[in-house]
């Protein structure tokens, strides 16, 4: 049985390479500022979309984030032992999202 994603779209007003700046560095700044939770496996960018796969607490997770002119789509897959944290997750990655692309 296959988990649906996780899917949380994040406006901004950064155009895209801007967006995409700010998230490589987000991802720059979690590998060290929470490298006891958090591991990048995989991070790989074609274009405006980043596909990756992390470790989160010793567990899989598998996405990728469209970055667009005005808002970020992140598609995120936990892994069924992680399930009950989708809601957590979502709102987790809602605020973040928010957080790095807010302001000027």
């Amino acid at each position: 049985m296959e988990l649906a994603p996780i899917v949380v779209e994040i406006p901004h007003r950064h155009g895209k390479a801007e967006a995409a700046r700010r998230i490589k560095a987000a991802i720059d700044d979690a590998r060290t500022r929470q490298a006891a939770k958090f591991k990048v496996a995989e991070e790989s960018w074609d274009g405006d979309r980043l596909t990756f796969r992390i470790a989160l607490l010793g567990q899989p997770c598998t996405g990728t984030i469209d970055v667009g002119e005005d808002k970020a789509r992140a598609e995120v897959k936990l892994s069924w032992y992680a399930s009950h944290l989708t809601k957590p997750a979502e709102a987790y990655i809602q605020q973040e999202g928010a957080r790095i692309l807010s302001g000027p």
